[in-house]
């Protein structure tokens, strides 16, 4: 690589459509209810590597697609980031999605992941020499839990010397990471995810949850836990880091997908990880505000929010 080059990030896991579905009035089970349906190409993958593009970063994506419209659409969007596309298509298979149903307070009834193609083929990928070769080019690689213990495994098989980073993205699929913890230089989730991997209750204290996920070998994690405040450990140390009041203009929806992408960026530019992560609650904070799902701003737009994030703030 070239001294003048950008860092590279290479990205691995989900990219797809991405559904969400509003309601206009409270929930009533059981029957139609009026609202807002909007499709965007998303995955925890595609947002962060996005946002990190944002920050100046490179990105080469390794996803899976299908031969459908859909898999047409996220061609698209990728190629309209910037990135290098190294994800493959699998001409009879349909492209995965996310439908995500949404209260009209933006917080979600009930999602459904229609992912069997990353089931099905994420291992494969990864053994072939396109994924080496990438690996190999790469500053960082991020992935998240979309796919299979299986691929996780063979993707820090062939990392090298990059540090490879993590999105959890849900509870039910976070468990995959677990067996690699010891591999991971972070790991990017929410409260419920941490609770979750932790083996605790709803409710219990998020500082409960680090020492398990410690316990289970994991060096360094974000946790964010809506607008409270985000927890970050690194080695012994463990910080809060509040995030500014911001009105969510759609849902929140992507918002720590994109803390995970800002983060990552400053990370790649030499930020230790509690000062990296004010740059991630910055991004979120950005993408709440923002009805796109995927906001634009100029270096002069982050910079005013990132003048309204705390430092943050040291825990004993």
């Amino acid at each position: 690589m070239n001294l003048t080059d950008p860092p590279r990030l290479l990205a691995v896991g989900g990219a797809h459509i991405d559904r969400r579905g509003r309601l206009d009035a409270p929930h009533i089970p059981a029957t139609s209810n009026p609202g807002r349906m909007r499709e965007d190409v998303g995955g925890g993958i595609f947002n962060a590597a996005r946002m990190a593009g944002r920050r100046g970063v490179a990105v080469s994506l390794l996803s899976l697609r299908g031969g459908d419209a859909a898999g047409d659409t996220v061609a698209r969007a990728v190629e309209e980031a910037g990135f290098e596309d190294l994800s493959a298509t699998f001409l009879d298979r349909a492209t995965p999605s996310y439908t995500a149903i949404l209260d009209h307070d933006g917080e979600l009834i009930t999602g459904l992941a229609d992912m069997t193609l990353y089931d099905m083929a994420f291992a494969r990928q990864m053994r072939r020499s396109k994924a080496r070769e990438a690996a190999s080019r790469a500053t960082a690689i991020l992935c998240d839990a979309n796919m299979p213990a299986e691929a996780v495994a063979q993707l820090a098989a062939i990392r090298g010397t990059a540090p490879l980073y993590a999105i959890a993205v849900s509870p039910a699929k976070a468990g995959r990471l677990v067996p690699h913890f010891a591999d991971l230089a972070a790991l990017f989730l929410n409260a419920r995810e941490a609770r979750g991997l932790a083996g605790l209750e709803t409710g219990a204290p998020v500082r409960q949850a680090v020492g398990s996920l410690r316990g289970l070998g994991l060096r360094a994690g974000v946790i964010t836990e809506g607008s409270r405040a985000v927890t970050v450990f690194d080695g012994e140390s463990h910080w809060h880091i509040e995030p500014p009041l911001v009105e969510t203009v759609m849902d929140v929806t992507g918002a720590g997908d994109a803390l995970t992408g800002a983060t990552i960026a400053a990370l790649m530019r030499g930020l230790p990880l509690h000062e990296a992560v004010r740059e991630g609650v910055a991004a979120s904070g950005l993408a709440i505000a923002s009805a796109a799902a995927a906001p634009e701003f100029d270096d002069s737009a982050f910079n005013a929010a990132l003048a309204r994030v705390p430092a943050p703030r040291s825990v004993s």
